[in-house]
């Protein structure tokens, strides 16, 4: 079960969002992922409350207000090839959708079953 969290800065707009989001999910049911593991949610921060330097590490040019950091919370043991594959999905989603990828940060986070509750208090495969 992947969570998704996108921040951006509060003036992004509501289409925006919705194409990053759907970016992210689409390239997350092309890595296996079920089409029903839907879990995503949005931090819309002033600009005061977001802020990132222009090129870090290696960009060619600098960041725009439009800069969405998208992390991807989901269970550890996921290869590179599987998050290379998820990401030239992302990406060419996001192009198609006329997003300039190079202002697209993505951070995967990685946990063990032990570490979720989805409900009720019930840790699942424990």
């Amino acid at each position: 079960m992947p969570l998704v969290t996108l921040t951006v800065r509060r003036s992004t707009s509501p289409a925006r969002k919705a194409a990053l989001l759907d970016a992210v999910h689409a390239a997350l049911v092309s890595s296996g992922v079920p089409l029903d593991d839907l879990f995503q949610r949005v931090l819309a921060l002033e600009e005061e409350d977001f802020r990132f330097d222009p090129r870090y590490p290696d960009l060619s040019t600098d960041r725009t207000p439009d800069f969405a950091l998208i992390e991807i919370l989901w269970s550890a043991g996921r290869s590179v090839k599987v998050k290379r594959a998820l990401l030239a999905h992302l990406m060419a989603s996001l192009t198609a959708a006329g997003v300039q990828t190079e202002h697209v940060m993505v951070c995967f986070k990685e946990t063990t079953w032990e570490n979720w509750s989805f409900g009720g208090g019930r840790l699942l495969h424990t």
